[in-house]
Protein backbone atom coordinates (compact mmCIF):
# COMPACT_ATOMS: atom_id res chain seq x y z
CA UNK A 1 0.00 0.00 0.00
CA UNK A 2 1.42 3.41 -1.10
CA UNK A 3 1.55 6.07 1.60
CA UNK A 4 -1.48 8.08 -0.24
CA UNK A 5 -3.75 4.51 -0.34
CA UNK A 6 -2.61 4.24 3.56
CA UNK A 7 -3.98 7.85 4.38
CA UNK A 8 -7.09 7.59 2.34
CA UNK A 9 -7.69 4.33 4.10
CA UNK A 10 -7.61 6.29 7.35
CA UNK A 11 -10.77 8.32 6.65
CA UNK A 12 -12.53 5.11 6.75
CA UNK A 13 -11.72 3.57 9.75
CA UNK A 14 -11.25 1.37 11.50
CA UNK A 15 -10.80 4.13 14.43
CA UNK A 16 -12.82 7.23 13.90
CA UNK A 17 -12.07 10.22 13.78
CA UNK A 18 -8.95 10.07 12.00
CA UNK A 19 -6.97 12.56 14.65
CA UNK A 20 -4.31 14.78 12.44
CA UNK A 21 -2.12 16.99 14.44
CA UNK A 22 -0.01 19.98 12.22
CA UNK A 23 2.92 19.93 12.61
CA UNK A 24 4.60 23.51 11.95
CA UNK A 25 8.35 22.67 11.33
CA UNK A 26 10.48 19.33 11.36
CA UNK A 27 11.05 19.06 15.12
CA UNK A 28 7.45 19.10 15.84
CA UNK A 29 6.41 16.90 13.13
CA UNK A 30 9.19 14.30 14.57
CA UNK A 31 7.29 15.10 18.28
CA UNK A 32 3.51 14.06 16.74
CA UNK A 33 5.27 11.08 14.79
CA UNK A 34 6.93 9.63 17.56
CA UNK A 35 3.75 9.90 19.86
CA UNK A 36 1.91 7.54 17.60
CA UNK A 37 0.23 9.31 15.44
CA UNK A 38 -0.66 7.53 12.12
CA UNK A 39 -0.65 10.61 9.77
CA UNK A 40 -0.01 14.20 9.76
CA UNK A 41 -1.06 17.16 8.25
CA UNK A 42 0.12 20.63 7.88
CA UNK A 43 -1.58 24.12 8.73
CA UNK A 44 -1.01 26.81 6.53
CA UNK A 45 -1.03 29.39 9.34
CA UNK A 46 1.07 27.40 11.33
CA UNK A 47 3.74 27.13 9.35
CA UNK A 48 3.84 30.77 8.23
CA UNK A 49 4.28 31.63 11.52
CA UNK A 50 7.19 30.17 12.41
CA UNK A 51 8.64 31.51 8.85
CA UNK A 52 7.75 34.70 9.86
CA UNK A 53 4.83 35.42 7.91
CA UNK A 54 0.80 36.33 8.19
CA UNK A 55 -1.26 33.50 7.34
CA UNK A 56 -1.97 33.65 3.12
CA UNK A 57 1.70 35.82 3.01
CA UNK A 58 3.50 32.59 2.63
CA UNK A 59 5.46 32.83 -0.68
CA UNK A 60 4.95 29.28 -2.41
CA UNK A 61 8.32 28.54 -2.44
CA UNK A 62 8.78 28.74 1.34
CA UNK A 63 5.79 26.50 2.21
CA UNK A 64 6.87 23.85 0.02
CA UNK A 65 10.28 23.84 1.50
CA UNK A 66 9.03 23.89 4.95
CA UNK A 67 6.40 20.94 3.62
CA UNK A 68 9.63 18.81 2.64
CA UNK A 69 11.57 19.49 5.90
CA UNK A 70 8.29 17.96 7.90
CA UNK A 71 8.12 15.16 5.24
CA UNK A 72 12.36 14.24 5.54
CA UNK A 73 11.25 14.41 9.73
CA UNK A 74 8.93 11.52 9.83
CA UNK A 75 8.20 8.17 8.13
CA UNK A 76 4.11 8.77 8.45
CA UNK A 77 2.02 9.88 5.79
CA UNK A 78 1.69 13.95 5.29
CA UNK A 79 -0.66 16.06 4.18
CA UNK A 80 0.26 19.52 3.33
CA UNK A 81 -2.53 22.61 3.65
CA UNK A 82 -1.46 24.94 0.57
CA UNK A 83 -4.21 27.23 0.79
CA UNK A 84 -5.76 28.06 -2.30
CA UNK A 85 -2.81 26.63 -5.07
CA UNK A 86 -0.76 29.86 -5.06
CA UNK A 87 -2.07 30.36 -8.70
CA UNK A 88 -0.72 27.44 -9.97
CA UNK A 89 -1.59 24.96 -12.70
CA UNK A 90 -2.47 22.20 -11.45
CA UNK A 91 0.09 20.26 -13.29
CA UNK A 92 2.79 22.39 -11.56
CA UNK A 93 0.84 21.87 -7.97
CA UNK A 94 0.43 18.36 -8.27
CA UNK A 95 4.62 18.42 -9.54
CA UNK A 96 5.19 20.69 -6.36
CA UNK A 97 3.77 18.45 -3.96
CA UNK A 98 5.21 15.27 -5.15
CA UNK A 99 8.48 17.14 -5.22
CA UNK A 100 7.89 18.22 -0.86
CA UNK A 101 6.58 14.21 -0.96
CA UNK A 102 3.64 15.05 0.36
CA UNK A 103 0.73 12.51 -0.33
CA UNK A 104 -2.27 14.99 0.70
CA UNK A 105 -3.56 18.65 0.57
CA UNK A 106 -6.27 21.08 1.64
CA UNK A 107 -7.57 23.42 -1.16
CA UNK A 108 -9.50 26.26 -0.15
CA UNK A 109 -12.43 27.57 -2.08
CA UNK A 110 -12.34 31.37 -1.50
CA UNK A 111 -9.59 33.87 -1.50
CA UNK A 112 -7.43 35.28 1.14
CA UNK A 113 -7.17 38.63 -0.45
CA UNK A 114 -11.15 39.65 -1.30
CA UNK A 115 -12.71 37.00 1.27
CA UNK A 116 -14.71 36.12 -1.41
CA UNK A 117 -15.93 32.62 -2.42
CA UNK A 118 -14.76 30.88 -5.73
CA UNK A 119 -17.41 29.97 -8.12
CA UNK A 120 -18.37 26.04 -6.93
CA UNK A 121 -18.60 25.06 -10.30
CA UNK A 122 -14.73 26.89 -11.47
CA UNK A 123 -13.85 25.01 -7.80
CA UNK A 124 -14.59 21.71 -8.92
CA UNK A 125 -13.37 22.07 -12.39
CA UNK A 126 -10.16 22.88 -10.60
CA UNK A 127 -9.94 19.82 -8.47
CA UNK A 128 -11.34 17.39 -11.23
CA UNK A 129 -7.66 19.24 -12.80
CA UNK A 130 -5.85 18.38 -9.66
CA UNK A 131 -7.35 14.41 -9.45
CA UNK A 132 -6.25 13.88 -13.20
CA UNK A 133 -2.81 15.14 -12.55
CA UNK A 134 -2.46 13.41 -9.29
CA UNK A 135 -4.42 9.93 -9.72
CA UNK A 136 -4.85 8.03 -6.82
CA UNK A 137 -1.35 9.61 -5.58
CA UNK A 138 -2.88 12.00 -4.13
CA UNK A 139 -5.39 12.34 -1.08
CA UNK A 140 -7.18 15.81 -1.99
CA UNK A 141 -9.34 17.37 1.35
CA UNK A 142 -11.56 20.29 -0.35
CA UNK A 143 -11.83 22.92 2.19
CA UNK A 144 -15.75 24.67 2.33
CA UNK A 145 -15.32 28.35 2.88
CA UNK A 146 -19.47 29.18 3.50
CA UNK A 147 -19.83 29.07 7.34
CA UNK A 148 -16.17 31.02 7.15
CA UNK A 149 -16.81 33.87 4.81
CA UNK A 150 -20.77 33.58 4.83
CA UNK A 151 -23.18 32.93 1.44
CA UNK A 152 -24.08 36.45 -0.36
CA UNK A 153 -23.05 38.20 2.27
CA UNK A 154 -24.64 36.47 5.29
CA UNK A 155 -23.25 36.58 8.10
CA UNK A 156 -25.25 34.57 10.62
CA UNK A 157 -23.03 31.84 9.60
CA UNK A 158 -25.59 28.60 11.16
CA UNK A 159 -28.13 30.10 8.41
CA UNK A 160 -29.65 27.99 6.17
CA UNK A 161 -28.25 29.71 3.14
CA UNK A 162 -24.56 28.23 4.55
CA UNK A 163 -25.54 24.63 5.31
CA UNK A 164 -27.31 24.29 1.50
CA UNK A 165 -23.98 26.32 0.05
CA UNK A 166 -22.01 23.73 1.21
CA UNK A 167 -23.54 20.46 0.62
CA UNK A 168 -23.90 21.78 -2.60
CA UNK A 169 -20.04 22.76 -2.88
CA UNK A 170 -19.23 19.28 -1.05
CA UNK A 171 -21.19 17.31 -3.51
CA UNK A 172 -19.22 19.15 -6.52
CA UNK A 173 -16.05 18.77 -5.19
CA UNK A 174 -16.90 14.97 -4.18
CA UNK A 175 -17.64 14.38 -8.44
CA UNK A 176 -14.66 16.29 -8.98
CA UNK A 177 -12.79 13.71 -7.20
CA UNK A 178 -12.12 15.12 -3.53
CA UNK A 179 -11.33 12.03 -1.11
CA UNK A 180 -12.74 14.49 2.04
CA UNK A 181 -14.49 17.72 1.97
CA UNK A 182 -13.71 20.96 5.28
CA UNK A 183 -16.59 22.88 5.74
CA UNK A 184 -14.21 24.73 7.92
CA UNK A 185 -15.91 26.24 11.45
CA UNK A 186 -19.28 24.31 10.58
CA UNK A 187 -21.07 24.16 13.85
CA UNK A 188 -20.65 21.01 15.38
CA UNK A 189 -24.13 19.80 15.46
CA UNK A 190 -24.09 19.97 11.95
CA UNK A 191 -21.31 17.88 11.01
CA UNK A 192 -23.77 14.73 10.64
CA UNK A 193 -25.81 16.72 8.38
CA UNK A 194 -22.89 17.45 5.94
CA UNK A 195 -21.87 14.25 5.99
CA UNK A 196 -24.79 12.73 5.09
CA UNK A 197 -25.68 15.13 2.60
CA UNK A 198 -22.01 15.26 0.84
CA UNK A 199 -21.37 11.80 0.59
CA UNK A 200 -17.57 11.91 1.87
CA UNK A 201 -15.60 12.08 4.88
CA UNK A 202 -15.73 15.77 6.55
CA UNK A 203 -12.79 17.25 8.66
CA UNK A 204 -13.75 19.05 11.52
CA UNK A 205 -11.60 21.48 13.09
CA UNK A 206 -10.68 21.46 17.05
CA UNK A 207 -11.09 25.15 18.55
CA UNK A 208 -10.03 26.82 21.89
CA UNK A 209 -13.18 26.03 24.05
CA UNK A 210 -14.76 24.09 21.69
CA UNK A 211 -15.43 20.06 21.38
CA UNK A 212 -12.79 16.98 21.64
CA UNK A 213 -11.45 15.41 19.07
CA UNK A 214 -13.50 13.12 20.19
CA UNK A 215 -16.61 14.52 20.78
CA UNK A 216 -15.92 15.73 16.76
CA UNK A 217 -15.91 12.43 15.68
CA UNK A 218 -19.00 11.54 17.38
CA UNK A 219 -20.96 14.02 16.02
CA UNK A 220 -20.23 13.24 13.03
CA UNK A 221 -16.70 13.89 11.64
CA UNK A 222 -14.46 11.41 10.23
CA UNK A 223 -11.37 13.57 10.08
CA UNK A 224 -9.90 16.05 12.82
CA UNK A 225 -7.53 18.97 12.63
CA UNK A 226 -5.93 21.32 14.64
CA UNK A 227 -5.49 24.40 12.26
CA UNK A 228 -2.29 26.49 13.72
CA UNK A 229 -3.76 25.60 17.07
CA UNK A 230 -1.06 23.36 17.91
CA UNK A 231 1.69 25.49 17.36
CA UNK A 232 0.03 28.73 18.91
CA UNK A 233 -0.01 26.80 22.55
CA UNK A 234 3.42 25.86 21.78
CA UNK A 235 4.24 29.62 21.50
CA UNK A 236 2.21 30.39 24.88
CA UNK A 237 4.25 27.98 26.63
CA UNK A 238 7.49 29.35 24.90
CA UNK A 239 6.40 32.87 26.20
CA UNK A 240 5.74 31.33 29.70
CA UNK A 241 9.21 30.02 29.80
CA UNK A 242 10.66 33.15 28.70
CA UNK A 243 8.72 34.78 31.22
CA UNK A 244 10.48 32.70 33.74
CA UNK A 245 14.25 33.37 32.82
CA UNK A 246 13.37 37.12 32.41
CA UNK A 247 12.05 36.80 36.12
CA UNK A 248 14.53 34.58 37.64
CA UNK A 249 17.83 36.98 35.96
CA UNK A 250 15.62 39.91 37.63
CA UNK A 251 15.62 37.81 40.69
CA UNK A 252 19.32 37.09 40.59
CA UNK A 253 20.07 40.56 39.73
Amino acid sequence: MTPAEALRALHHGPELPLVLPGPWDAASAKVFADAGFPALATPSAGVAASLGYEDGQTPPDEMFAAVARIVRAVDVPVTADVEAGYGLSAKELVGRLADAGAVGCNLEDSDHASGALRDAQEQADWLARVRAEAGDALVINARIDTFLRGVEGVKGVEGVESVEEAVRRGRLYAEAGADCVYPILAPPPLLAELAAGIGLPVNAVVTSGGPSPRELGALGASRVTFGPGLQRQAMTAVAGLAERIRDGLRAEG
